[in-house]
């Protein structure tokens, strides 16, 4: 039998994404880019900052290009020729706290030329230990552009942060992540129903669902940056909101589950495309129940 193969077909829109970039590892751009292409998309990607390997490795040199010059790239991009073949941004992990407002005018760009453009802010600020962002940085990714994205995919740490509250089960997640307004929130990290299982939560304006799947110990850095991206492939590729979790959640579960087997410290994507194209991990969905229709107390 042979690979499957993602569809490339003419109608395929091009992403445009901004995060970190790495020399060694599969985080940030070099996380969404491999997925993306391999599921069909054309992607431009610009990096926020440049580090010779993802900083929990141990200390790394970090380059954030100047104000003046991201913002001026920016200003390039606004006016492309080419913009209007763009069917969605993705913004990541951020340099410093201007790169918001210059993202938000991207985005602006964008939704003149392209008012169906997806925008998606993964607001890569925090985990479990807080924030690993300057507050700066933070406060501008929450108040300048998850306002203005189709689709957020904050973790369980991030959306606290975000909303000023401990989130202790996932009704208080799903009431959260309603509160932010937005199309569709992702939240990755949330409450499992099945001890030793973690989960991702996500509320549209008419569903709450939840693909929960065994934890893996130790897991390497880059799934979030993975499963935004190949969630916003799977939008764009027509799937429902509920096929395009299960299936974004099932790649992401089935390369970390191969990449621990490998005993890589880095997420193993090179030889596992075809868990982006066709997963086969198993994931239980679960359908929770909507804030619209939780009891008023």
């Amino acid at each position: 039998m042979s690979e499957p193969q993602a569809q490339t077909t003419p109608e395929r829109q091009a992403v445009l994404v901004i995060s970190s970039h790495v020399v060694r590892g599969s985080v940030g751009n070099r996380a969404a880019v491999f997925a993306l292409e391999t599921l069909g998309h054309p992607v431009w990607a610009l990096p926020t900052v440049i580090l010779p390997w993802h900083p929990g490795h141990g200390p790394a040199t970090r380059s954030v290009l100047p104000a003046e010059d991201f913002s001026a790239m920016i200003d390039d991009l606004c006016r492309a020729p080419w913009l209007g073949e763009v069917g969605a941004i993705l913004s990541g992990y951020l340099g410093n706290a201007g790169q918001a407002e210059d993202i938000a005018r991207l985005v602006k760009a964008l939704r003149d030329k392209n008012p169906d453009a997806l925008y998606v802010c993964d607001p890569v600020i925090g985990d479990i230990n807080g924030l690993y962002v300057p507050e700066e940085t933070a406060s501008a990714i929450r108040d300048r552009l998850i306002p203005l994205a189709s689709i957020t995919t904050p973790n369980r740490f991030e959306l606290e942060w975000i909303v000023g509250a401990k989130l202790t089960d996932n009704t208080e997640i799903l009431k959260a992540a309603q509160g932010l307004g937005r199309e569709r929130v992702l939240v990755t990290s949330a409450i499992a129903m099945m001890s030793g299982n973690t989960g991702n939560v996500l509320l549209t304006a008419s569903d709450a669902l939840m693909a929960e799947h065994r934890e893996i110990a130790d897991p390497p850095n880059g799934t979030g940056d993975l499963l935004a991206a190949v969630f916003l492939a799977n939008v764009m590729n027509g799937k429902p909101d509920e096929k395009a979790l299960q299936d974004a959640t099932a790649s992401v579960f089935e390369i970390l589950a191969r990449t621990a087997k490998h005993g890589a410290d880095e997420l193993t994507l090179e030889s596992e495309a075809k868990s982006l194209v066709r997963p086969f991990a198993l994931v239980q969905m679960r359908r929770l129940m909507h804030p619209e229709r939780q009891p008023q107390h």
